[in-house]
Parts: C-alpha cells; structure tokens; sequence
C-alpha cells in the first residue's frame, strides 16, 4: 500500500528552482533511499514533505490525504518524522530532555523513552547529560530517537551518516532494522552510494533537482548507480 505520494513537485527559494517536477512514493513498511551529491535538491525535497517549505506546486499525499498546505505540526502528528541534516538538538536540554520534546504530538504507538534506550543503550548512561558533552554519533542517535519518540509511520533521515566514524555509521544502519521490525517505512538521503544501497528496497537518484533514476535497488548495479548520480 502506498502511504507517501509526491506529484509533479516544484519547490522554490525565492526566485531559484531547487526541485523540478519530482514524483516518489514510499509504500508502508519500505525502506527507499535517495541519493545525489550535494545540491542535488534532497534535502530541500525532504522539507518539503514535513512542511518547512512554502513555495512550492504539486501534490504531496499522506494515507490518501493531500497534506501540500497543512502546517509542519499538523504533519508531524499524522505520522511524518524528519531526522534533520545537523541533528538541530536543543543544546540547553539534557539528552531525555531532547527525546521527550519528539512526543510532544503525542501520537500513540510502541516507541517511548524505554524503547529508544533499548535500541542505542550509549543514551541511557548519558541521559542527564547535554548534547554538546556527546560524541558526534551520540547526537546523531539523539536526533533518530527524538523522531522516533513522536511513533512515526515513515522516518525521514538526512544524511545521517555525514561527518560519522564508519564503526558509528554501521550502528545507526544496524538500527534501522529493528525500526522497519515496526512497520515504520525510511526514506534515507544519502551521499554514501554503497550504504544507501544496502540498506534501501528501491532507490532514487536525483540531479539538480529532477530525479534520473528510480528503480528496485536488488535491480541495480553500483555502475547504474554512479551514471544515475553524476548524469553520465
């Protein structure tokens, strides 16, 4: 069942174009990875859908609901979580203070403070701690369990892995799995081809803002992937 469409999406910042005519679709459950280097547009895309962006045309549809014009707490609280580029952790709470703020919509389900300790157990022993006293993948697991706290039906992650030591990359990946384990769909920007790839059921490249590939990522070599991402 496809519970995220996007239509025909034009986005603007002033008078520059940043997307073009993009059209995706993440169905319940799926894991779909969009890549492209950067300003390729993806992370402009991904506000677009959590509403952080006014100007823009086309249709974006949540579990049949055109949500295009509604306000970015009103989508938070149908079940659309962005994981930002930056993590944008509140720095004057603690690490429980930071995750307790994602529940805040208070939208039922599974994920609570019990839950996201469990799947990064680093955040339990640092709980009363401030984020500037954490490591960069220590704020980064922040920034997944704050959105996981407001129990989203797809988590949107935006270059989750940039700036991170592998052995830390693999650890949030490694999560991803048991996120998926609750029916919760990803959509994961990413730089890094090789991980998306791993990690992804179909994939998306963009370039400039128009996408130039879309396929089933077991279909792809890493060749297809790299023509796709540069426009050669």
């Amino acid at each position: 069942m496809t519970l995220l469409e996007v239509e025909a999406l034009d986005a603007l910042y002033g008078d520059l174009q940043a997307i073009f005519s993009l059209t995706f679709s993440v169905a319940a459950g799926e894991s779909v990875a969009l890549l492209g280097a950067n300003g390729a547009g993806k992370s402009t895309f991904l506000k677009c859908l959590v509403g952080l962006i006014e100007r823009k045309r086309g249709a974006v549809r949540f579990d049949g609901a055109d949500i295009s014009g509604m306000p970015a707490e009103a989508i938070s609280r149908l079940g659309l979580a962005l994981v930002p580029e930056g993590r944008m952790l509140f720095h004057s709470l603690t690490v429980e203070e930071n995750l307790l703020m994602g529940a805040v919509n208070e939208r039922p389900g599974s994920w609570n403070l019990s839950r996201v300790y469990g799947l990064f157990p680093a955040l339990r022993e640092r709980r009363r701690q401030m984020p500037s006293h954490l490591s960069g993948g220590e704020q980064q697991m922040v920034a997944i369990g704050r959105a996981l706290m407001s129990n989203p039906r797809v988590l949107l992650c935006d270059e989750i892995s940039l700036g991170l030591a592998p052995v830390v990359v693999d650890e949030i990946y490694r999560s991803f799995t048991d996120i998926r384990g609750e029916g919760t769909a990803l959509v994961i920007v990413e730089q890094d081809v090789k991980r998306a790839y791993s990690a992804a059921d179909r994939i998306y490249c963009l370039l400039k803002g128009r996408v130039t590939l879309e396929a089933v990522a077991s279909s792809l070599s890493l060749a297809d992937l790299t023509r796709a991402y540069f426009g050669t």
